[in-house]
C-alpha cells in the first residue's frame, strides 16, 4: 500500500457549477461530496462554492465594477479559490458540454491568468486542478477534455486521471443521487473518484513542498526584462 503521505498542510475549493441555486438538490455535488469527504479525512482543509449562489458578472476582467458593471462577487470569489492549493471544478452536462455557469467561472478565472505571482511565473503555477461531471447522456470525457486543457492553460497543473464522472442511462432516467440509480454501489466511478482525488493530493503536496516551480525558463517577469535562457531565435542562427 506504501507509506500514508500528511496531506494536512494543504487546502482545496470545490466549485459547483450546477444550475441549481441552493438549496435544490444537486447531483453534481453528490458526487463532489464524495472527494471532498475523502480530503477532509485525510486532513485538507476543504471549502466549497456554488457559484450559481452568487452574482459573478460575466467578462474577462478580474473585477466587472471597474468596467461599468454594477456588481460583481467574483474578486470576493476568486480570493477564496485563490488561497487554496487544489481547485476542483464540478458541471452536470447539458447537450453533451459543460454547464454555460461552469463556463461563466472558466472565462473568470481567464481574466487572472495574466498576473504574475511573486517569481514573474503566470498566476496559477503551483497550484493543482481536476473536474468532476455527472449527467444522463454522453460527454463526461468531452467535458474533461475542456474543462482541463482550460485549467492548464491558465497555470494549474493536471495530475494523472484529474477527472472522474458518473452517467446515467441516455436520455430521462435517475440522477446520480436518485435512489434507483444506485451511483453510489458504481465501482468504476468510485474508483476513479478516489484516485483523482488522491493525485490531486500528491501533486499538490509535491509543488507545495517545493515551493511551486522554479522560475528558470518560464518566468514572463524575466522574459520582460530581456532573459531568454537558453532559447535562441531562429532568424539570428
Amino acid at each position: 500500500m506504501g507509506n500514508k503521505p500528511d496531506f494536512r498542510d494543504l487546502s482545496a475549493v470545490y466549485v459547483n457549477c450546477t444550475l441549481k441555486k441552493s438549496p435544490r438538490k444537486s447531483h453534481t455535488q453528490g458526487l463532489m461530496d464524495v472527494s471532498m469527504g475523502i480530503m477532509e479525512k485525510e486532513g485538507v482543509s476543504v471549502k466549497h462554492i456554488r457559484a450559481v449562489d452568487h452574482d459573478i458578472a460575466f467578462g474577462v476582467y478580474p473585477d466587472m465594477t471597474e468596467h461599468g458593471i454594477e456588481k460583481d462577487e467574483w474578486p470576493m470569489l476568486f480570493d477564496t479559490i485563490f488561497a487554496a492549493d487544489i481547485l476542483v471544478l464540478g458541471t452536470p452536462i447539458w447537450l453533451g458540454e459543460r454547464s454555460s455557469v461552469c463556463t461563466q467561472v472558466i472565462e473568470r478565472l481567464y481574466a487572472m491568468s495574466g498576473k504574475q505571482n511573486e517569481k514573474g511565473q503566470y498566476l496559477f503555477y503551483g497550484k493543482v486542478g481536476g473536474t468532476v461531471i455527472t449527467g444522463n447522456e454522453d460527454g463526461v470525457k468531452h467535458c474533461a477534455m475542456g474543462i482541463l486543457y482550460a485549467l492548464q492553460h491558465f497555470g494549474y497543473s493536471i495530475p494523472p486521471q484529474a477527472d472522474c464522472g458518473w452517467l446515467g442511462e441516455i436520455g430521462p432516467g435517475p440522477s446520480y443521487l436518485d435512489e434507483a440509480a444506485e451511483a453510489h454501489k458504481n465501482d468504476f466511478t468510485n474508483r476513479n473518484t478516489t484516485f483523482m482525488t488522491y493525485n490531486l493530493m500528491h501533486l499538490a503536496k509535491l509543488l507545495k513542498e517545493n515551493n511551486g516551480y522554479p522560475s528558470y525558463g518560464n518566468s514572463r517577469g524575466d522574459w520582460d526584462t530581456g532573459s531568454r535562457w537558453a532559447f535562441e531565435n531562429p532568424e539570428y542562427r
